[in-house]
């Protein structure tokens, strides 16, 4: 038995690959070696090997891969062009920060079938439901476990995979199962006994329980049933009429319930982890927020040194990287340009050892990528260390690759009072820079290229690496900028981003103008936030601010956003290449509103009279706190931590919350011992939450070690405004922020008002 829907194999370009094929790995230009690529028999994964190396092999999964991209479409590709043509050349990009593999076919008919095949097999990956994804894990799990390859389990086997699996369980129940699924008394279970005995160890006694709660048989929720189960439990009061038929009709297995109009425990089970039982609310998936308000109005996920893939003194910078924090659904990139040796300015991390990438190529990266995730704008913020001559260059390029997708004028030709909305900016790019004068000064009035000194900006990192914080790479940097002198063709395209000095809440009050910005490193604006709370917000309901993490994390680090938030800061700028809380916390308030990249602000931080202070939250208008009770109930097929045979996990979960001061704080449940497969804790934590429209939840999962630090093992992060009541499951990701099915956490969770 194969698992349902694999009758891909018979695709033709499913049959080349898995016929197998020499294909030529490319890692440089000097780099180029030959090896032999298959698609296994199960049809996920991709087995390599060289020839040359003995027993050694490597393989990796479909479910692994992101997307296939044609042709010469990485660095390491382009830079072999001349040798082979794109036709033979093809990338394999996959999820998370995992390196891509370029790989060059001998004839175009072959690079095409494994374009192809890939293809149509992550399509399939992407679009199995949860069952056959289940199915689907429990045969990689088997074909794993067969050595021999015969289709046959026997228990000394079946006890091993087990142990693969992380499940540590008592041997008598786990032989006990295997008698009952083998039912021909052979001592071995074939696949079919296999998923047999896998359903019967994953007996869910916790659903099961809720399950008898509200069927009145033991065997079925009739209508009715299922009904009050969602008005009652999921809180979801008289929507439960219409949305009860609706999930057994989707959810529903078996045919003969479905016509009495009822759904069974493999059912309710199904629901329960599917999107519409996970605890992220699914219409605030979608995009639903107002999209017409002014910018400064909006989150907006932000990227800092967009260009690198590492560290910020000898990591690589890449065109590749761009293409990531896009995809990701980031809209504020950051370019840092420095003079090119033959006229072409480049992309780098200056005076460091980072590699070096050619202005030009960014600008066509970000043509073809900016609008692939998003139709909403992107803000290209320029860190400018060029001479007038190469800034004209820099212009050029940017006006003749972005053509019209530039914004170079203001929408309607006028002044604006308030910067123009998400919606009125759909599919633009804006250039955030220097610029000499405003908007309101006339194009042909002689000025000079000198900036004025109340306009003259430290450049970003020039502001990070102070006298107080001198850089540890750059003994040569000289921190007082000399007078910079623009290119009038670079100043012309700035339009609603123009950099500033910031000169206090006061000042900006009195003469700010709404297309003006300023950047703050995150320690100015830590302090701006803690001194001057309120005033920070009031600024951020009318002008954008940019803040930049320090330039001591050298090793591109990050810091907490959420402080930022609190006070409206839109663009919060972080290393994307770097996993971790502060990118999960990115991530997870920007899973929300289609993951376009932009989210509202609450209403009070967006009225230009707010006196809103994160500092004191009660003393907003309408304040209600809220208690958030979490019953951590079981987890499911948690994956390993250690790959050393014989480990398995000692769980925890962690909730952590994120928002204003009073609101930050954690609460864990207790471990349990050898179980990643099944652990059951039943404990509920409490929190009191002040500014419930700040919040974002984390829940962690650790493996628990007395002597050392907790092994991180999934976690997922999401706005409190999301959380759907109810009994729900949750998700989890890897540290990268990918799925990593079918782990899961199984909770109940309730909010009320604090009376």
């Amino acid at each position: 038995m194969e698992p349902e829907g694999s009758r891909i194999q018979d695709d033709p370009h499913v049959k080349v690959m898995m016929a197998g094929s020499t294909l030529r790995k490319v890692k440089s230009r000097s780099w180029k070696k030959q090896r032999h690529f298959r698609l296994l028999e199960d049809g996920q994964t991709i087995w390599y090997k060289s020839r040359w190396a003995g027993r050694g092999h490597s393989t990796f999964s479909i479910s692994e891969l992101e997307a296939v991209r044609e042709g010469h479409q990485s660095e390491v590709l382009l830079s072999i062009a001349e040798e082979f043509p794109a036709d033979l050349c093809f990338t394999l990009v996959f999820h998370g920060r995992q390196g891509n593999l370029d790989l060059v076919a001998d004839s175009p008919e072959e690079a095409r079938a494994w374009i192809q095949g890939v293809r149509k097999l992550i399509h399939k990956t992407q679009t199995m439901d949860e069952k056959e994804r289940l199915d689907q894990w429990v045969w990689d799990w088997f074909q794993k476990a067969d050595k021999n390859k015969d289709g046959k389990m026997t228990f000394k086997e079946v006890r091993k995979l087990l142990k693969m699996m992380n499940v540590d369980m008592n041997e008598e129940h786990a032989l006990h199962l295997f008698t009952m699924a083998d039912k021909s008394d052979s001592g071995s279970l074939e696949i079919e006994q296999f998923v047999l005995f896998y359903k019967m160890l994953t007996q869910r006694d916790e659903v099961w329980k809720v399950f008898q709660d509200y069927s009145g048989d033991g065997e079925k929720l009739m209508l009715e049933e299922l009904e009050n189960f969602l008005k009652i439990e999921q809180q979801e009061g008289e929507q439960s009429v219409q949305h009860a038929p609706e999930l057994i009709d989707r959810y529903e297995p078996s045919e003969s319930a479905k016509k009495q109009g009822a759904m069974s425990f493999d059912g309710f089970q199904m629901y329960l982890c599917s999107q519409e039982g996970s605890i992220f609310k699914p219409e605030h998936r979608e995009l639903h927020q107002d999209m017409s308000q002014p910018l400064s109005h909006y989150f907006i996920s932000s990227s800092h040194n967009t260009y690198l893939l590492e560290d910020q003194l000898r990591g690589h910078s890449s065109l590749e990287a761009y293409i990531q924090a896009l995809k990701r659904g980031c809209r504020c990139v950051e370019v840092d340009c420095w003079e090119g040796s033959d006229g072409e300015p480049v992309v780098y991390h200056g005076h460091t050892l980072t590699s070096k990438i050619i202005f030009r190529d960014v600008v066509s990266t970000l043509k073809e990528y900016a609008f692939k995730t998003s139709d909403f704008p992107v803000i290209l913020s320029l860190e400018n260390h060029c001479g007038v001559e190469q800034q004209t260059v820099m212009a050029r390029h940017l006006s003749q690759i972005l053509g019209n997708t530039l914004l170079t004028t203001p929408l309607d030709g006028t002044i604006p009072q308030q910067l123009p909305s998400p919606q009125e900016l759909k599919g633009k790019i804006l250039l955030k820079a220097k610029k000499i004068g405003g908007l309101e000064v006339c194009p042909d009035e002689t000025l000079t290229d000198e900036v004025s000194d109340d306009e003259e900006m430290p450049n970003d990192e020039a502001e990070s690496v102070s006298a107080e914080n001198p850089p540890a790479e750059c003994s040569n940097h000289n921190a007082k900028q000399k007078k910079s002198k623009l290119s009038r063709e670079l100043s012309d395209l700035v339009v609603y981003c123009k950099s500033v000095h910031f000169h206090g809440f006061e000042h900006a009050r009195s003469h700010g103008k709404c297309y003006e910005m300023s950047s703050f490193s995150e320690s100015k604006a830590k302090k701006l936030a803690k001194e001057a709370g309120a005033d920070f917000v009031q600024y951020n309901s009318r002008q954008l601010s940019r803040i930049y993490p320090s330039g001591l994390r050298t090793d591109s680090s990050n810091y907490n956003p959420q402080e930022m938030w609190s006070v409206g800061c839109q663009i919060v700028a972080l290393n994307f290449q770097t996993a971790g809380l502060e990118m999960d916390l990115n991530d997870g308030l920007f899973r929300q509103n289609g993951r376009c990249g932009f989210v509202l602000k609450p209403d009070f931080m967006r009225d230009g009279n707010t006196r809103f202070s994160p500092e004191k939250p009660e003393e907003r208008q309408g304040h209600k706190p809220l208690r958030l009770s979490i019953q951590v109930i079981s987890g499911q097929q948690l994956p390993k931590v250690n790959q050393k045979e014989g480990s398995i996990v000692d769980p925890l979960v962690r909730v952590e919350i994120y928002g204003v001061p009073q609101d930050q704080t954690k609460e864990e449940t207790s471990h349990i011992n050898n179980n990643g497969f099944n652990p059951v804790w039943n404990e509920t934590l409490n929190f009191i939450i002040h500014a419930p429209e700040l919040d974002l939840v984390r829940f962690v999962v650790e493996d628990y070690d007395k002597a050392s630090r907790n092994d991180f093992i999934g976690q997922f992060t999401l706005p409190f405004t999301c959380i759907q009541p109810g009994y729900r499951h949750i998700h989890l990701l890897s540290r990268d922020g990918t799925a990593i099915p079918p782990s899961s956490l199984f909770v109940n969770i309730s909010i009320s008002e604090l009376t």
